[in-house]
């Protein structure tokens, strides 16, 4: 026997053991393929409820459709020079204070000052009056219009100061709040104690106002839509620079600041369509930043809510806290019952 055929046997030996591990460790490996193949097929179906069960959700949700033109209640009028009709409480007692004290006020001064004039000029002119009075003083006179101009001023500051607390009071505990982001140049929305979503509104093309019955320069894509009736918390930030939320109809105004966060409580009275714009000069774009604010009933408006990606209400999330907690009681008390 050579050398030759010595090396040969054991090699051969080995090429033989590694085929029949080969043949041996082959199903396995296609077995584990086929598993591996199986396992996202069987991910995919089971996965696949989930996916139908998205659509089904937004099938329940509540149907909303949002006001037409005919519920337009607050924008400017052709003409107008005096303020908008309100519909907050702020907003009647400021229109009262307006056309019941501070008009007529000043329009009994401005006649007074007036007359005052017209008779200074006639009884005191050159030819009336040849020798002109050397009066310096008169204790009378004096007296009157010191003592007249403060009681004026306290009778205007009454009502005034009135306005500045109601305007001021901090939100009660139950107020919905709402974030009014301001960016170069329009508005979002974000609903914070209803899931934290954010509407994005932008002024809508001026074409498509038209055709849809609204103002243009007023008119936005997606209105801020709140509850009638109900505290809101309205905070407001700017994203970029300095912005103003301000809705005339409804006495509201509050500036947008980069940093930090403003906030005043609204409650609107009724129904309805209420235009704005930005307030404070922000940019080239400034005068295309409206604001449209579609109040309706607090069970519109949640359903409203419901239609938003992510979107819910207190009530539902103290229905998911409750049910969390009874949860979490069933399994305390499964655990500490003795097993058998």
């Amino acid at each position: 026997m050579t050398f030759g055929d010595i090396a040969r046997k054991p090699l051969t030996f080995l090429t033989m053991a590694v085929a029949a591990l080969t043949f041996t460790a082959a199903p396995q490996a296609v077995f584990a393929q086929d598993q591996a193949v199986t396992a996202p097929v069987e991910a995919a179906v089971e996965a696949a409820p989930a996916d139908a069960a998205a659509p089904a959700a937004a099938e329940a949700a509540p149907a909303f459709e949002h006001y037409g033109p005919e519920m337009i209640k607050g924008q400017p009028t052709p003409g107008g020079i005096g303020f908008q009709d309100q519909y907050t409480a702020d907003g009647s007692y400021a229109l009262w204070m307006h056309d019941a004290i501070l008009l007529p006020i000043i329009v009994v001064i401005c006649l007074f000052v007036l007359g005052l004039l017209l008779w200074v000029i006639a009884r005191y002119n050159r030819r009336a009056n040849t020798v002109p009075s050397k009066t310096s003083h008169n204790t009378l006179i004096e007296i009157i219009w010191t003592v007249i101009p403060v009681l004026i001023l306290v009778v205007i500051a009454v009502p005034s100061i009135t306005l500045i607390s109601r305007q001021y009071k901090s939100p009660p505990e139950n107020a919905i709040t709402i974030k009014a982001n301001g960016y170069q140049w329009y508005w979002g929305y974000e609903y914070v104690d209803n899931g934290g979503f954010e509407v994005i509104s932008n002024m809508m093309p001026e074409e498509e106002a038209k055709a849809a019955g609204e103002p243009s320069h007023l008119a936005v894509d997606k209105r801020m839509v709140v509850p009638v009736g109900v505290p809101i918390r309205l905070q407001t930030f700017g994203a970029d620079v300095i912005h103003s939320f301000g809705i005339p109809s409804l006495w509201f105004k509050i500036d947008a600041v980069p940093g930090r966060i403003n906030e005043r409580v609204l409650t609107i009275q009724e129904p309805g369509i209420y235009y704005g714009q930005c307030m404070e000069l922000c940019g080239a774009r400034h005068g295309y930043m409206p604001i449209a604010i579609e109040a309706r009933p607090l069970d519109e408006f949640n359903a409203w809510v419901m239609t938003q990606p992510g979107g819910t209400t207190p009530e539902l999330k103290a229905a998911a806290a409750a049910a969390e907690a009874a949860a979490a009681d069933s399994e305390a008390a499964d655990a500490a019952a003795p097993t058998a």
